[in-house]
């Protein structure tokens, strides 16, 4: 069974799961990234990791300001969708959106949810001094990071890790997540699970002030 699946990411995280359907048995028929944005001193006009691989593959690209725009809802229903996978997209999609699919939205999370719904999970989980974390694939609600759980897989921390060396690992365990979600999807052995909101804890994005050194601290 193959389905016709529009993929949404951003940064690096998102490049493993993606690879992973480009190469699987299911159709990614478009990718939806954030647009183009100015980076460094220079200001230089920037293209997202998610859009230069997309481009590469030579996928149709969407790459709306906001995700409520009726152009781009309409778009994506000429796509005929089965599934929408997210990772790392960075916006909350609207109810309208997440109707479209025929089996709804995933979307792969950088933590063992409900700890660290969010969008910095990896940076809070170091920061916090965790020794276990993971990723976890859950059904899309109209809620930052609030739906039913589908599967989780975790690892264990060396304490040495950095952002960029966690993420890497996380982005690789979600995409075989991914791949075994999709799969078990399709073969009706899934039974999503309902979040305990009350152990949930949030990782918001990162200030300037969160990287001021407090020096009466130990390393």
């Amino acid at each position: 069974m193959s389905w016709r699946i529009v993929f949404f990411g951003t940064p690096s995280f998102a490049l493993p799961p993606l690879k992973t359907l480009t190469q699987g048995p299911d159709q990614v028929v478009a990718v939806v990234t954030q647009p183009d944005r100015e980076k460094g001193r220079g200001r230089r006009v920037v293209a997202s990791p998610v859009k230069e691989v997309a481009l590469q593959a030579g996928l149709p690209i969407l790459q709306p300001e906001k995700a409520k725009e009726v152009s781009f809802q309409d778009a994506l229903k000429g796509f005929g969708v089965d599934l929408f996978v997210v990772a790392a997209y960075g916006q909350i999609l609207p109810k309208s959106v997440l109707n479209l699919p025929k089996y709804g939205a995933i979307n792969i999370h950088a933590s063992l949810l409900p700890k660290y719904r969010g969008a910095a999970p990896i940076a809070w989980v170091i920061l916090n001094g965790e020794n276990r974390t993971g990723v976890t694939t859950m059904l899309m609600d109209e809620g930052m990071d609030t739906g039913d759980i589908l599967l989780q897989s975790d690892l264990t921390l060396r304490g040495d890790e950095t952002t960029e060396t966690l993420q890497g690992r996380l982005a690789f365990l979600g995409a075989g997540l991914l791949s075994e979600t999709l799969k078990k999807m399709k073969k009706g052995e899934i039974h999503p699970t309902p979040q305990d909101h009350s152990a949930a804890t949030y990782a918001p994005m990162l200030r300037k002030e969160d990287g001021q050194i407090v020096w009466e601290k130990g390393a």
